[in-house]
């Protein structure tokens, strides 16, 4: 149990769903880990089961002072970082002629903003540790393909699928041990996807019929692909998707 013996995380949107489940994982395989979420009640009671290798900083990953406080308050605490996933993220069904403002903005400044600023300060803080580092930016099948009720969302990842490659050139030209790749899950039962489903009682039936497998996909699921990314054993990977959907973009 020692993938990620000795390493840091950051981990946003960490108190529940894929971040929390990653959050667990990457605690039983060595790591420390720093979670952050905009609720502090709901991210306080999660670290506190993570137990005492985990620290909750209450964020919104959209504001570039939120950022500074998580990364300096990550050194000060285990005095180095080496892994940031930006797993934050929202998702408010919109098409294209019925986008408002407030939607836009709000999807655009946390899902791609908010992931910009994980990379920007991320690089920044792990450039000269002289250690193997990982970024690791959570975009979705939607990063990857168009869906016509989710206008904005789709934007928002397929931003962060080519922000991701974009940044993948430039810390490995600077030769930075820095590798950045995103991942690209289907629909996974998170709280979330809970929610809109129950908002929705059509939503379940359509969304397990989008995925071959018939199912829905679970946080560990994600979870998973996101401890090898984090780990040195994806140390020849850097700039590239990795997709887990139960067959939903084969079709």
């Amino acid at each position: 149990m020692d993938r990620l013996k000795n390493k840091v995380a950051i981990i946003t949107g960490g108190s529940m769903g894929i971040g929390f489940a990653s959050a667990k994982l990457f605690i039983k395989e060595g790591a420390k880990v720093v979670i952050t979420a905009r609720n502090s009640a709901t991210g306080e009671k999660a670290a506190k089961e993570l137990g005492p290798n985990a620290r909750f900083v209450q964020q919104d990953v959209s504001q570039e002072n939120d950022w500074k406080h998580v990364i300096d308050t990550t050194l000060k605490t285990f005095g180095k970082l080496n892994i940031v996933v930006n797993n934050a993220g929202v998702g408010i069904f919109a098409d294209a002629e019925n986008i408002t403002d407030d939607i836009w903005d709000k999807t655009i400044s946390i899902n791609l903003t908010g992931t910009m600023y994980g990379i920007h300060y991320g690089i920044n803080a792990m450039k000269d540790n002289h250690e193997s580092n990982s970024i690791i930016n959570v975009s979705s099948i939607e990063g990857l393909i168009g869906d016509p009720d989710l206008f904005a969302y789709n934007a928002s990842k397929g931003g962060v699928r080519m922000m991701t490659k974009s940044a993948a050139l430039d810390t490995a030209r600077k030769g930075y041990n820095i590798r950045v790749n995103s991942v690209h899950p289907g629909y996974i039962m998170t709280p979330l996807v809970e929610k809109q489903m129950a908002d929705d009682p059509k939503l379940k039936d359509k969304l397990l019929g989008l995925h071959p497998v018939g199912r829905l996909g679970k946080a560990e699921e994600i979870a998973n692909m996101l401890l090898f990314l984090a780990s040195d054993e994806s140390s020849f990977s850097t700039g590239s998707e990795f997709v887990a959907d139960g067959g939903y973009t084969a079709q």
